[in-house]
């Protein structure tokens, strides 16, 4: 006979654009005595606080705040990602961490889910709400790994579809409910049995979830993957491309990961900074050109005067083309079905 646990007594959620009211209307309908915890990911600024703990509890019976590293896992409370600490799950018990972006974020959805889903196995669920880009698939893809239960916002609800959209789209979910009807699914699933046992978590999960725990002082694993030719955005390193079916990510050695979506994003941002750059560079280019022709005018040196005023011209004929590819965004504006 398979054992069994009681229920499943974690949820783990991810949002970003749009997240806050769709986490103010979940939390309004989850009922006091709902059996499980509640951890909570919404990208914000890592400078400054976050309200996001006093718009939960006002919102509905259940007491919100920011997790403190080493605390256990408690049902009917909701735990929440400080601004710029990943928060993982270990051994029934939260850690913080400050170890490498994921997507360009910290906290990511990603972090929570993927070590959610090692230490809990088929205890979790995972729910993926609004949001730009794709941060949670992947973590959505290691939960259903090992055996949790999948759950995502109708993008067609959501005010960001982008986030839901790519779960979907790459991971087999088990549920697209909008978020009204959320709160009674999270309580229909929390309060079943489930199997004790769990899938075995693959090598690359385990390799992955003890990345975020890279402020141990400890040097993060090998990279997985092979090299893809890319440098990472936050470090310059060179990115190794992982491929699970048809979803590709990338991890550097420090362990700075990215999806494929988030990745073109990041590239995309560096080239418009590369070229307000080159912007300057011109433009510096002409009025000292100029300041040079006026010099050698006075001086009567007619040759140099025109020579610098020739380089003057071309630099601002070159300073309008570039600023008329900046204002169009063309060549470096995120494209693709999730790039909102």
């Amino acid at each position: 006979m398979v054992p069994l646990v009681p229920h499943r007594d974690l949820v783990v959620v991810g949002a970003s654009a749009g997240g806050v009211e769709a986490l103010r209307t979940l939390a309004a309908s989850l009922p006091e005595s709902f059996p499980a915890a509640l951890a909570v990911v919404l990208h914000v600024s890592p400078y400054g606080g976050s309200a996001l703990p006093a718009i939960l509890s006002r919102a509905g019976p259940l007491p919100a705040r920011h997790v403190e590293h080493g605390e256990a896992v408690k049902p009917g409370q909701v735990y929440i990602a400080p601004p710029d600490f990943h928060l993982i799950v270990h051994d029934g018990h939260f850690a913080l961490s400050r170890g490498p972006r994921e997507n360009g974020h910290r906290p990511a959805a990603d972090v929570l889910f993927r070590t959610a889903a090692r230490s809990l196995g088929s205890r979790v669920v995972g729910v993926v709400l609004s949001g730009a880009l794709d941060d949670g698939t992947a973590g959505l893809a290691a939960i259903r790994e090992r055996g949790g239960v999948t759950v995502v916002q109708d993008p067609a609800e959501a005010t960001y579809p982008a986030m839901p959209a790519s779960a979907k789209a790459h991971v087999p979910v088990d549920h697209v409910v909008t978020t009204k009807e959320m709160a009674s699914l999270l309580v229909r699933l929390c309060t079943e049995e489930v199997e004790a046992t769990a899938p075995n978590a693959s090598s690359l999960l385990r390799k992955e979830a003890a990345v975020a725990a890279f402020d141990n002082g400890e040097p993060g694993p090998e990279p997985a993957g092979s090299p893809a030719g890319f440098s990472c955005p936050d470090c310059n390193g060179v990115l190794y491309e992982i491929r699970a079916g048809d979803l590709f990510r990338y991890r550097c050695r420090v362990g700075h990961a990215w999806s494929a979506e988030s990745l073109l994003a990041q590239q995309s941002l560096a080239l418009e900074s590369a070229l307000w750059m080159a912007l300057r560079s011109l433009e510096e280019k002409a009025e000292l050109s100029r300041q040079l022709a006026e010099r050698a005018s006075a001086r009567g040196s007619k040759l140099s005067g025109d020579r610098f005023r020739s380089a003057a011209d071309e630099a601002m004929h070159a300073a309008a083309l570039l600023r008329e590819m900046l204002e169009s965004g063309a060549g470096f504006a995120p494209t693709g079905p999730h790039a909102s």
